[in-house]
């Protein structure tokens, strides 16, 4: 008997930053990595996906979006008496404890120091509920607020159950782990690669120095100079940039394909699109990239990342764009992996050998073929 088959979506991107620090490690240097024995720029997954997320809020409604926090006592609260403001706060609070209690969620009160006010109880990890979920959850918390008998009101609701249905849009991409409650995991349906050079990279470091204004122009003073000095380590790079999303497990965490085409539409232009944000105001370094190949496939996932193995030299964007090319192309042919639909979002001719995988297309064409093929496999 054949197994139903799968619908994977892979986005392949080449993308040159100038001198930027996007995402920096825990001294402030920009991460790298070793690959193909040389040192690599690099920029983590999670950074990325956190762009792709922010950039969302521009292309989906709120109602389709959710929140990622310890503090879930004090959203649920304050959305309790959003619906209500005139709740006491305090009551307010007590019945969201209650209420993520009864879904199996631990939460306890933060520690302070001696003389400081007791803190609102919070999770011990992140939790990543939809606004769907919290609204949902604020609504009951209003009607045991409202009940005379708010214990009867909890225990006839199921909080487990409204905690595990509804998944917004991100949490059904990123996926949620909850430590207390396992069956209340939801597995990610997007994977995403942390963004390698093509090339070997060396930081470099910029010296810096800031002036005081009044103190230069004050010409009777003997101290003119800089008020500040310092250094920030930076690098340039043409990077590769990778990710996966299983449309079959996003459309079964959303519960409708519907959702699932919108899903995947918004996560293709966001991840495009976005940016980390780290230095930002430092470097200006919001670029878009050279070059975008998105494919449909049936088999499974294929990270092109091999092709940079041997790191490129000279005039970057070009020798990145014939490799990816004809490394895609072997891999295919090899393996059996030839996609079903692919499309091919490129700028200038040093990308023009990319055009071989796939139909030339603007952004928007690409975002609306990438959701027509998903839409037509899925039944959205």
């Amino acid at each position: 008997m054949n197994s139903k088959p799968r619908t994977i979506v892979d986005i392949n991107i080449l993308q040159t930053i100038p001198p930027s620090n996007v995402n920096r490690d825990d001294t402030g240097s920009p991460k790298t990595a070793l690959y193909g024995g040389v040192r690599r720029a690099r920029v983590s997954s999670q950074a990325w996906k956190r762009a792709a997320r922010i950039d969302f809020d521009n292309t989906l409604d709120r109602s389709e979006l959710g929140v990622r926090t310890k503090r879930v006592v004090e959203e649920l609260a304050d959305r309790i008496t959003g619906l209500n403001d005139e709740l006491p706060e305090a009551a307010a609070v007590d019945t969201a404890t209650k209420i993520l209690e009864a879904g199996k969620i631990k939460v306890t009160a933060p520690r302070v120091k001696k003389g400081e006010e007791p803190k609102t109880a919070e999770a011990g990890y992140l939790l990543f509920l939809s606004n769907v979920q919290f609204d949902s959850l604020a609504q009951l918390g209003v009607e045991m607020l409202n009940s005379d008998d708010p214990a009867a009101v909890l225990k006839n609701a199921n909080v487990k159950k409204t905690l595990d249905t509804h998944h917004s849009i991100d949490l059904a991409l990123f996926g949620r782990m909850v430590a207390d409650s396992s069956d209340l995991n939801v597995d990610a349906a997007c994977q995403v690669a942390h963004a390698l050079s093509v090339h070997a990279v060396e930081n470099e470091f910029d010296y810096f120095t800031a002036v005081d204004d009044v103190k230069a122009a004050d010409e009777t003073s003997d101290d003119q100079g800089a008020a500040m000095i310092g250094t920030v380590e930076f690098n340039s790079s043409t990077l590769y940039r990778f990710a996966t999303v299983d449309v079959d497990r996003l459309a079964e965490n959303l519960g409708s394909a519907d959702a699932a085409r919108r899903a995947v539409e918004a996560f293709v232009s966001s991840f495009v699109t976005s940016m980390p944000t780290g230095k930002q105001n430092t470097f200006a370094n919001r670029t878009l990239p050279e070059a975008v190949v998105v494919t449909l496939r049936d088999t499974q996932s294929v990270n092109l990342i091999g092709a940079f193995e041997e790191p490129v030299t000279g005039t970057r964007v070009a020798a990145a764009a014939a490799k990816l090319a004809a490394y895609s192309s072997e891999i295919d042919a090899n393996y059996g992996t030839a996609p079903v639909a692919s499309w091919v979002l490129q700028a200038g001719t040093a990308t023009a050998p990319l055009l071989e995988l796939g139909t030339k297309s603007s952004l928007a064409e690409l975002v609306a073929g990438v959701g027509t093929a998903v839409s037509a496999r899925i039944g959205a």
